[in-house]
């Protein structure tokens, strides 16, 4: 299974692929993967997907989460990566962390019903995969820590909490801290068959100019063996990734634990085993995340790097990294998928590549190339729904003809 050489697939190639709906499967001259990840993420931080605003009535929350997944189903998607922790909270009973605000207006707030449990068994009925996505660090998308509910476990242990660019964080640098998040994430894979454990980007917070992430007295108290505080930082989130790994083959054997990566892990110029690329940030220096040790070790089951460039984007070319993860992941037995950001598609302040309804499409098409890649999940779910240009559309009639279940 060899990297394709990208000289042999050029932009000018791709330019002319799906200039009608099929052509794009059709170039490829084979049929696409029996099994394969076609994936959506249903994000509610903020009430970005789901609900649609705060105080809906249990009723009509349900019904909206339904609506998400029977379009998911009709689209021929197989998996729904549900957000049910976005910020050290939770969307299901938990003894551990009050309800989401983005349910009810008012953290701690029951809504009447049980949104993971629902969304586990309907999901189920309907032939998807369910994936419990959660935020291990995020306390807070402000920084009062009296906006949070009574019995926040931030309130009563304020000692570990960081505020950070406008917002709360756990500090990862305390043991207590990774041990409780654990304990809290780990309460929901105990109660719900979910089909896996979902991490997005967020381990050390993304960087802020001017503003330092105050960590100094857990450092001076447990970082002394290591050679550098960015060293140790990337142990502390190593350790957080083997153990929830651990945690969850007790917890619920057979179930799957991925992670979504900001797409660069670093750049060539500062680490000769990194991509072509330019990025402003890199996974592995600035949130302390070593994502290519994690699939190189098979850590975990699955990686979804989030390659939210078009393909030719000069700082971050969408097919430069491709190849990078397709040759990191082969030979890992850890699966490699693609996160694409169908988000993008005719958004003002894009660039021009967006507002071609093909350049998803393009994208399922270059990735197909590398036997290494084994689905896409897109983001996200209210953009799959609203479909402004046609770009998830034309997703669907040039490679998700056929129905296919999720890569075992």
């Amino acid at each position: 299974m060899g990297r394709l050489s990208r000289r042999a697939f050029t932009l000018a190639a791709l330019s002319t692929l799906a200039t009608a709906p099929g052509a794009a499967a059709a170039a490829e001259h084979r049929p696409r993967a029996a099994a394969e990840m076609r994936g959506v993420w249903l994000s509610t931080v903020s009430n970005r997907d789901w609900p649609s605003r705060p105080g809906l009535t249990a009723a009509a929350q349900r019904r909206e989460l339904l609506t998400h997944l029977d379009k998911a189903h009709r689209d021929r998607l197989n998996t729904v990566i549900f957000q049910v922790r976005p910020a050290a909270d939770a969307l299901w009973p938990s003894p551990y962390e009050p309800w989401s605000a983005y349910l009810t207006g008012t953290q701690g707030r029951s809504p009447g019903w049980d949104p993971l449990g629902t969304a586990v068994k309907e999901a189920h009925a309907r032939g998807l995969r369910l994936h419990a996505w959660f935020n291990p660090y995020r306390v807070a998308t402000h920084t009062d820590l009296g906006r949070l509910a009574a019995s926040h476990p931030a309130r009563k242990h304020r000692d570990w909490v960081v505020p950070y660019g406008g917002k709360l964080y756990y500090n990862p640098g305390l043991p207590e801290v990774r041990a409780f998040v654990q304990r809290a994430m780990l309460d929901a894979v105990a109660k719900y068959p979910v089909d896996a454990v979902h991490f997005d980007d967020y381990f050390y917070p993304y960087p802020v100019a001017g503003q330092t992430f105050d960590d100094d007295e857990a450092y001076d108290r447990y970082g002394g063996d290591f050679g550098s505080r960015a060293a140790w930082r990337r142990d502390n989130i190593d350790r957080l990734v083997k153990e929830m790994a651990a945690g969850i083959k007790k917890v619920r054997p057979g179930t799957r634990f991925g992670v979504s990566p900001f797409g660069v892990w670093r750049n060539a110029s500062r680490d000769p085993r990194g991509s072509d690329t330019t990025a402003g940030v890199q996974t592995y220096d600035d949130l302390h995340a070593d994502t290519r040790s994690w699939v190189r070790g098979h850590w975990i089951d699955y990686i979804v790097p989030q390659l939210y460039w078009n393909i030719g984007y000069a700082a971050a070319d969408y097919a430069k990294l491709v190849d990078w993860w397709a040759a990191v992941a082969e030979g890992t037995g850890t699966h490699l998928y693609i996160g694409e950001a169908l988000y993008k598609a005719g958004a003002a302040g894009q660039p021009s590549a967006w507002h071609d309804p093909v350049e998803l499409s393009r994208h399922l098409t270059l990735a197909a190339r590398h036997p290494q890649v084994r689905g896409h999940v897109f983001f996200a779910a209210k953009d799959v729904a609203a479909d402004p240009i046609g770009a998830m559309s034309r997703v669907i009639a040039d490679h998700y003809g056929r129905s296919a279940k999720p890569p075992r």
